[in-house]
């Protein structure tokens, strides 16, 4: 399996900008019903903010956070020290290294997916860090996520000024919907209980808030952009996408996304 690509993220900037994306993963939280003593995955806790309201749900059980990002995963120790949060642990791992064997009742990502291709790989192993009729709760970009957004990336990557930084540039995002998903759980040895595409609207509240999203989040494409380029890079998408969508009467920059979300059951192979 090709390694997955790392990039160096700015924690403190994207605490600031994924306001949005946490409430999406509160709100996916809020379904779950907890006995109160589950062992739990979080993949992808990024600075661990939502890792650690996990960990409050479970008083009697273990949160263990998982990120590919060393900067995210030290904001998250620094934040959530196990002194205030003695169930909670952060690990620097891959998503697609996940290799606990029947460790854990309930596995959780939210805003992490997305960012791989082969989803089955990553669902197989899933289904053996899970004891039996163990729990995932998944949320992430869907099947037509962030149209708008790639529309403008789309023409920026071909035009000539940015071109020659995207040789060999492919899609970055896996962005699926129920129909494959549905095959991929089964295939994987889960029961689906519910997968559902969201429509979403990412509320940004100035042309600032959304440069920081862009640059804070849309790393496969920023940082195919020297450094001392990039932020000439970001301005031209936020300029385009203004022009094309301006913000409401408000100022406020409203960004259309579609999340998928599920929920499925361990069951034997």
């Amino acid at each position: 399996m090709k390694k997955q690509e790392t990039y160096k993220w700015n924690p403190e900037e994207y605490q600031r900008s994924s306001v949005n994306q946490k409430k999406w993963g509160e709100d996916l939280l809020s379904r779950i019903n907890f006995r109160g003593n589950e062992i739990v995955l979080d993949v992808g806790c990024g600075d661990g903010i939502l890792t650690a309201s996990l960990a409050q749900k479970v008083p009697q059980g273990l949160v263990v956070g998982i990120d590919n990002s060393e900067e995210m995963i030290a904001l998250a120790r620094q934040n959530f020290s196990r002194t205030i949060y003695p169930n909670l642990t952060f690990l620097i791992k891959d998503v697609r290294e996940v290799d606990f064997e029947e460790e854990f009742d309930l596995i959780y990502s939210n805003a992490c997916l997305h960012w791989v291709l082969d989803h089955l790989a990553v669902l197989r192993r899933f289904h053996r860090a899970l004891k039996p009729s163990g729990r995932i709760f998944l949320q992430m970009g869907g099947r037509g996520n962030a149209a708008k957004v790639i529309k403008i990336l789309e023409k920026l990557i071909i035009s000539p000024k940015w071109s020659h930084f995207f040789e060999n540039f492919s899609f970055p995002y896996g962005f699926y919907g129920p129909e494959e998903y549905r095959i991929w759980l089964k295939k994987a040895g889960f029961k689906p209980k519910r997968v559902e595409l969201f429509s979403k609207e990412m509320i940004h509240e100035d042309r600032a808030w959304f440069a920081s999203w862009i640059r804070s989040t849309w790393l496969p494409y920023t940082h195919r952009i020297p450094e001392e380029k990039r932020e000439d890079f970001i301005r031209e998408v936020v300029a385009l996408y203004l022009r094309d969508y301006p913000p409401d009467e408000n100022g406020i920059i409203r960004v259309p996304m579609v999340r998928l979300e599920i929920e499925a059951e361990k069951v034997e192979i």
